[in-house]
């Protein structure tokens, strides 16, 4: 029998990956590799380097535990070939390969590459996800919108996820209305399970640290999962200790306090370590047993069962020009305050500071705090796009891209999202405890020290009327817009014009 190569990238750390099921144990070799084009094409944070290369070191010794014969390519191997394709091809002269088997990448950029690669290349389908392709597309066949919420719902009755008999536990389908409190400041989260890292991990730290010490984002301390059991620890140690107020509180913000109740399992989700039908299973079993109520399981599931799968079916259905879209055609550059840049804004250096230390926000300050900025003050959404994938530890362009091109900066042009989610200071104000001791006044419209969110919402309203003023959902904003008598209105754009101007001439703001 001719040996054929079989890929196993950085995030499908699975055995029962689809393209591990299609081989011959005897005669196929597996390939994996750190490569640089993969940790570069974008300037990934040095700590999402550190966790792939460091669980993908421990999943190829999985595989030859387990009598595979793993072709491993170290990042500082004299012979690494420097990409993806160029291992594959010198693996398959070392070898006599004639033939590649894959798993689909989660990204266009590395399928044309695998499709076009001078070698026979046959991918399979990633059925790790709930939805196959052609599942989203025959719900998405025909209708108006692409509304989450109807999507969720069919996954539930088709894992039978929180479902008594054809009605869904508790009486209705989303209780999220349930979770948006602010988190009160006596809280004490337990907080995700950390690891303390060991001999490989150490190596693979000291690797990084001299080959990325140039990228954004802190490597050190260090202290992700990097194998299947201890992602399953920190499973369990989520269910546990924090499910039961994950709901309650997963959309506040506090100092401080950079995980709450959130799970920090995404990371593990994303490369492999973890299924979602067993994570959601674990909180479906919280419920049942008493141990966490509807709500926080109600929320926890839908983000993945929903909102993950929705996104990825998006991701493939508009196709390999979706993540370049601009349909605002805003323009302006990233502002230096995304990298670590001096600002008077409280709950822009909290949220981009914590996002430097942990690789890691949560949803929220993701959305309403750096994302609803980048909206207002018109930054190029591929640009916002590229920052958001090089930053964070979960983020693959499958995920990343819908999340931030759609949901965040409404540059599909409302494939995802039916409004644009942005907002003023007082939305922030609400949820954290950011604007208390900030610099700007978050109660102040005007002049000098009113809060930079509050005269920008107005002036994206302004410059956007065309596309918006005729939304169902936004019809209050131009209303209240339109009763400002005239001076005012002028006032607030030429403040707004001012923030703007300190951002293009890189002061700060």
């Amino acid at each position: 029998m001719v040996s054929r190569l079989i890929l196993v990238l950085g995030d499908q750390l699975s055995e029962s990956l689809s393209a591990l099921r299609e081989a011959d144990r005897e005669a196929d070799t597996v390939v994996m590799a750190e490569v640089v084009e993969e940790a570069t094409y974008v300037r990934h944070h040095p700590k999402k380097i550190a966790l792939i290369f460091s669980a993908m070191r421990k999943f190829s010794a999985v595989l030859e535990d387990a009598g595979w014969t793993v072709a491993y390519s170290q990042l500082d191997d004299t012979d690494n070939a420097g990409s993806i394709v160029g291992e594959l091809l010198r693996r398959a002269e070392q070898t006599g390969a004639k033939e590649v088997i894959c798993t689909e990448p989660g990204e266009w950029r590395l399928i044309n590459k695998l499709t076009h690669a001078p070698i026979r290349t046959r991918m399979l389908p990633d059925d790790r996800f709930l939805a196959s392709h052609a599942e989203f597309e025959a719900w998405a066949d025909g209708r108006k919108a692409l509304r989450m919420e109807y999507f969720y719902r069919d996954m539930r009755r088709k894992t039978g996820l929180l479902m008594e008999g054809e009605k869904p536990a508790g009486g209705q389908w989303n209780f999220d209305h349930d979770n948006r409190k602010p988190a009160p400041g006596d809280i004490a989260p337990e907080g995700p399970l950390k690891f303390g890292p060991d001999n490989i991990t150490g190596d693979v730290l000291a690797l990084v640290e001299a080959k990325f010490d140039d990228h954004f984002g802190d490597l050190r301390p260090f202290w992700f999962a990097t194998t299947r059991a201890q992602a399953l620890e920190a499973l369990d140690h989520f269910i546990t200790h924090s499910l039961p107020r994950f709901g309650d509180f997963q959309d506040a913000m506090l100092r401080g306090e950079e995980f709450l109740f959130h799970a920090i399992l995404s990371p593990y989700l994303n490369i492999g370590l973890l299924g979602p039908l067993e994570i959601c299973q674990a909180a479906e079993a919280a419920y049942k047993s008493g141990h966490a109520p509807i709500n926080a399981v109600e929320g926890f599931i839908r983000q993945i069962i929903g909102w993950r799968e929705y996104v990825r079916g998006i991701y493939f259905l508009e196709g390999p020009e979706y993540a370049q879209r601009n349909a605002l055609n805003q323009t302006r550059d990233l502002p230096s305050v995304y990298w670590g840049g001096e600002t008077k804004m409280a709950c822009m250096a909290a949220a981009i500071d914590q996002t430097a230390r942990e690789a890691y926000a949560h949803h929220i300050q993701r959305l309403m705090v750096t994302g609803n900025f980048a909206l207002l003050a018109g930054i190029d959404p591929g640009q916002v796009a590229d920052w958001y994938l090089e930053v964070y530890a979960d983020a693959f362009e499958w995920v990343e891209a819908p999340n931030v091109v759609g949901m965040s900066q409404f540059a599909d042009g409302g494939v995802i999202a039916s409004k644009p989610y942005v907002s003023s200071g007082a939305y922030i104000n609400r949820m954290s405890d950011y604007c208390k001791g900030c610099a700007y006044k978050v109660n102040q419209k005007t002049g000098e020290g009113a809060c930079p969110f509050n005269t920008l919402y107005w002036h994206f309203l302004d410059r956007h009327r065309d596309r918006f003023s005729g939304n169902a959902r936004m019809g209050n904003m131009y209303r209240t817009w339109d009763r400002m008598d005239e001076d005012k209105r002028k006032t607030v754009l030429a403040d707004a014009e001012a923030v703007l101007a300190k951002l293009d001439a890189g002061e700060v703001v």
